[in-house]
């Protein structure tokens, strides 16, 4: 068996922590894995890491590099399939069946990268289940709801098959009155997850998308995805065929949508809080506390407050499934908080801005081990770089040279220059910008090791 892993979602949700460049999917929450990587670990089960593949985009294809890379996985870079634009999920699909079937059909296990699944006998069965289903059927996998949940869609089971059901509808997110009735009727939770044969997918595609099928046949990929539709798997294709089946999935399962999902997965202290960081809560209950300094909180319940270094957000937890729109009002003023925490990540490692004002901005760049920025010019910023930690080698115009810690240089404006690490530890540089206008898209890009043509 195949897994495809979905990579390419941004997490509005879970705002701030959550953000466009860095989304909920590398985020370590838990054990010190981000669920992208417990993802590849659950894909291991049923697939050899040549047989596992990953559709991502441009933006974050170095994350998943570096994240497969830190737990030991080998994964080809050639099944690290990035699209141009996000186009939801069944462009996404199609598009890495359509890479697969380079190598001959085959059956697969179509995975999201940010849900929380409790591995076990029962998700094994599961998946075996579907796998017998999977020559004739597009299998998805429903939970069996554990109370009337109002944040995940539903699917009502049908007539009985060998090991699963045909699925008789699918059903959107329901209100609490709703959810309770699907409960006593035996409807399932919408898990997202698929197994299929490829054979039946790109048939049922033909019949049912066929504008997804036609765009994707052409050479030019940024061109095909300008024609393609922006539709889910679910309304695309799963509603319109006949051949939809489901196999109950009883597992602990959260798509770890939003923050009300998030503090039902954390583990809370006697007084109901869940709490990441350094909390004192006096006559307080039932909360999700977040924040990188201490949180201190009196006399509230029932709240999120979630503290990071350049926002904060407090919400009641009945409304946090509103938290993307806060996202969308920072987008419609172009507010780079929308996309990007103090700390961004980078494929040769990071910076975090530490201080700006009007014509400065203080950053501390951490290079990773044997990385380098590309060979670059400002035209409107000059750069102070001091060492605080490890060696740097240098180029500044013709001049090529190494500075150790305590160390610093200048580079004006307008010349070309790079840092790169040749070192095994992170190397960490303070850097000082000077100038009218600090952006980061003030970059003319000479040579880079990672393909980037622009910041």
């Amino acid at each position: 068996m195949k897994t495809l892993i979905l990579a390419g979602g941004s997490g509005t949700r879970l705002w701030p922590l959550s953000r466009e460049y860095y989304p909920k999917q590398f985020i370590k929450l838990f054990d010190g894995k981000s669920l992208f990587q417990k993802t590849v670990e659950r894909a291991l089960i049923f697939s050899d890491p040549e047989d596992v593949y990953v559709v991502t985009n441009d933006k974050h294809k170095f994350m998943v590099i570096d994240q497969i890379s830190e737990i030991g996985v080998d994964i080809p870079q050639d099944n690290i399939i990035t699209e141009p634009y996000a186009k939801n999920t069944l462009p996404a699909i199609y598009y890495g069946i359509t890479r697969i079937l380079q190598h001959g059909t085959a059956k697969v296990a179509v995975l999201p990268s940010d849900h929380l699944i409790e591995v076990n006998e029962k998700y094994e069965e599961a998946f075996m289940k579907a796998e017998k289903l999977a020559d004739k059927y597009l299998v998805t996998f429903g939970v069996k709801p554990t109370k009337p949940h109002t944040g995940y869609g539903y699917i009502k089971p049908g007539d009985l098959l060998d090991y699963g059901y045909r699925v008789e509808k699918f059903v959107e997110k329901p209100d609490l009155e709703t959810a309770k009735t699907y409960l006593k009727e035996g409807y399932l939770w919408n898990s997202g997850m698929f197994l299929f044969d490829t054979r039946v997918f790109t048939e049922e595609c033909r019949k049912h998308a066929a504008e997804i099928v036609q765009a994707l046949e052409e050479d030019d990929i940024n061109e095909a995805y300008q024609k393609v539709p922006e539709i889910s798997i679910d309304y695309g294709l799963m509603e319109k065929t006949d051949r939809a089946a489901v196999v109950p999935l009883e597992t602990f399962w959260s798509d770890v949508g939003s923050f009300d999902a998030l503090y039902e997965v954390m583990d809370k202290n006697t007084d109901g809080n869940a709490v990441s960081g350094e909390c004192i809560s006096i006559d307080s209950k039932n909360n999700l506390l977040y924040s990188e300094r201490l949180i201190a909180a009196v006399g509230v319940d029932d709240l999120i407050v979630i503290d990071t270094k350049d926002a904060v957000l407090v919400c009641s937890k009945k409304n946090s499934q509103k938290v993307k729109d806060i996202v969308n009002r920072l987008k419609e003023r172009n507010d780079k908080r929308a996309e990007f925490h103090r700390t961004v990540y980078r494929p040769w490692g990071s910076f975090t801005v530490l201080e700006e004002g009007q014509f400065y901005k203080i950053k501390r760049v951490t290079v990773l081990p044997k990385r380098r920025l590309s060979l670059q010019m400002h035209h409107h910023r000059s750069e102070h770089w001091v060492v605080v930690r490890g060696t740097a080698k240098v180029i500044i115009g013709d001049k090529e040279f190494l500075l150790r810690s305590g160390e610093s240089t200048f580079v004006p404006s307008g010349i070309k220059h790079r840092l790169e690490n040749p070192g095994l530890l992170p190397l960490e540089v303070i850097e000082v910008q000077i100038g009218e206008y600090l952006g980061e898209d003030d970059i003319v890009r000479f040579q880079d090791d990672f393909g980037r043509s622009e910041s």
